[in-house]
């Protein structure tokens, strides 16, 4: 992967990319569920008839390709590199595609890892897509302020879970991109909630979902929440993500999209 000619220029991959919306994915917590709010909202924007990819920024950690059951290698032409199609017809890059086995260790320094994700984006023929969505690793060091810094990024979903020690950790996430001036979409909330198998009553194993307080307290707008569902949990085992029909972003996906498109025509109006 080469990124850039020696003139500087874009290659012919980020040339010839027509990617209307980038979106991230992230909180400064691990094991929060990032990559299945992407895979799930990937999948609502896919099934709303969008153009759709992800950008597996987890470079040491990728979870994108399991979940929706994609394992052949990217093609390479002098353009580029060509992402893998899934089931329903999104593009996903990510390192997991590129190595030997599934299982083998990506033992690399943060410079190597945040050149890899640049490159994902310049030596990738994303082709024209309505809606990139980008998977990034927990934190707010190296993977995330290159996103942040490097790509057209329009702005953030940031997860969480009802545990306070969860918030206080996304609050950091919150605070890079009031810092770097990247607008927060809204918060999702992951494993506020479960269903009795037996009953079907409503159980917070974790408390009360505090969501939306945790939204109002970091200053951002609340999108949803998401269940402990074995569903999903067996879906992304199995590589089936995007036959969730219990998909909750579906329901959501016309308000998210508004949302998205102001928060682009905001930035465009003050020539950002």
């Amino acid at each position: 992967m080469t990124g850039m000619h020696n003139d500087g220029q874009p290659s012919l991959a980020e040339q010839s990319n027509e990617i209307t919306h980038v979106l991230g994915v992230m909180s400064g917590k691990g094991g929060v569920g990032k990559s299945i709010v992407t895979g799930l909202l990937a999948s609502a924007l896919r099934n709303a008839g969008h153009e759709v990819g992800i950008l597996d920024a987890d470079v040491t950690g990728p979870s994108i390709p399991k979940m929706f059951g994609v394992t052949q290698r990217p093609d390479v032409c002098d353009i580029g590199i060509f992402p893998v199609k899934t089931s329903s017809g999104i593009s996903v890059i990510s390192i997991n595609l590129f190595l030997e086995r599934p299982d083998d260790a990506v033992i690399w320094r943060g410079p190597l890892i945040s050149n890899t994700v640049k490159q994902f984006w310049t030596d990738v023929y994303w082709g024209r897509l309505d809606y990139l969505l980008v998977d990034l690793p927990p934190g707010t060091a190296d993977v995330p302020l290159t996103v942040m810094q490097s790509l057209p990024l329009d702005c953030v979903v940031v997860v969480t879970t009802p545990q306070d020690l969860a918030a206080m950790v996304v609050r950091k996430a919150v605070d890079m991109c009031t810092k770097l001036k990247v607008p927060v979409l809204g918060l999702v909330e992951n494993m506020a909630w479960l269903k009795c198998p037996n009953c079907g009553s409503i159980i917070h194993p974790f408390g009360d979902s505090g969501g939306q307080r945790i939204a109002h307290d970091m200053g951002v707008p609340y999108l949803l929440d998401l269940p402990i569902d074995p569903e999903i949990s067996a879906r992304s085992d199995g590589g089936t993500i995007e036959g969730y029909l219990a998909n909750p972003f579906v329901d959501k996906i016309d308000a998210i999209i508004n949302a998205l498109v102001a928060i682009k025509q905001g930035k465009k109006h003050r020539g950002v």
